[in-house]
């Protein structure tokens, strides 16, 4: 029972490490919260709709080219003009452009919740040292960890990391040390548009349904990780998400029934508790320029 309790934890853990990477990506370079990556999210998922007819592998790569075209489209026709205007400004663009891609696929291709056929394959199951582990939750696992390891060599190893970090550390000083400004931030989008692709892909699995709406859920747990773990620090980012999705299982496993529909409130309760000891986050990274 235990073993199986941990399993399960880990395996939302590691969903919720990949919503937070996205929006502590972009926040540690630009300084821009994002409010609308769930929607970036949705339109991941909304391309495993579109091509739920195609073997599995065919919607998933449709999903991080529909994510990534819209994330950096976004990035160029929204965020760019208002690069050099303040946090607030910033903020309310990125509520107008969650607003208007909502709306937009509301109003056309998903004017209701549209099922998804669940994957024959994903609904398979296996004992493993009498574990249930379902094949979904491996899945889930090994994109989770190629994503996130393979984020973490791009960072460290690769001329465009040393850019992405650079940034991150003094948008403004990098810059004038060469750094390509446009490209780095395009190159950010297009990554957290990855990130939301894997998302969306993950969540259709698991809901086995899309709307216009089923962003705001993922994105609000996006942000309570990023800002638990520390939200300009993409380790801290990824161990908020990680202890949230743990957090919500085990909290699901262990309380009396009568209690399960309060998770949610016990959840974010200690989550206040522990952004009053540690405001700052978990792991928290040096404070960016937004200019």
């Amino acid at each position: 029972m235990i073993l199986q309790i941990i399993v399960d934890m880990v395996g939302l853990g590691a969903t919720y490490a990949l919503l937070t990477i996205g929006i502590a990506l972009l926040f540690g370079i630009l300084g821009l919260m994002n409010f609308a990556y769930g929607e970036i999210i949705m339109i991941g998922a909304f391309a495993m709709y579109l091509f739920k007819d195609y073997p599995w592998f065919v919607g998933a790569v449709a999903a991080v080219v529909f994510a990534v075209v819209i994330s950096v489209l976004t990035e160029r026709l929204a965020f760019r003009p208002l690069r050099n205007a303040d946090p607030v400004t910033l903020m309310i663009a990125s509520f107008a452009v969650s607003l208007a891609l909502q709306s937009v696929m509301r109003m056309t291709v998903l004017p209701r919740t549209q099922g998804v056929p669940p994957q024959p394959f994903l609904t398979e199951s296996m004992i493993v040292f009498g574990i249930r582990v379902t094949v979904l939750q491996i899945v889930t696992l090994v994109l989770c960890g190629v994503l996130l390891g393979g984020l973490a060599l791009l960072m460290k190893k690769t001329p465009l990391g040393v850019q992405l970090r650079a940034s991150a550390e003094n948008f403004q000083v990098a810059k004038s040390l060469g750094v390509k400004g446009s490209f780095v931030i395009m190159s950010a989008f297009a990554i957290a548009g990855v990130m939301a692709a894997a998302s969306g892909i993950i969540l259709v699995a698991r809901q086995g349904a899309v709307s216009a709406e089923m962003g705001l859920t993922p994105l609000l747990i996006g942000i309570v990780g990023a800002v638990v773990g520390g939200m300009s620090n993409l380790k801290g980012a990824a161990l908020g998400g990680l202890l949230l999705g743990m957090g919500t299982v085990l909290l699901e496993a262990t309380l009396p029934t009568d209690l399960i529909a309060f998770r949610d409130a016990f959840l974010y309760s200690a989550v206040m508790v522990v952004l009053v000891i540690r405001p700052q986050g978990l792991l928290s990274g040096t404070k960016v320029r937004t200019s």
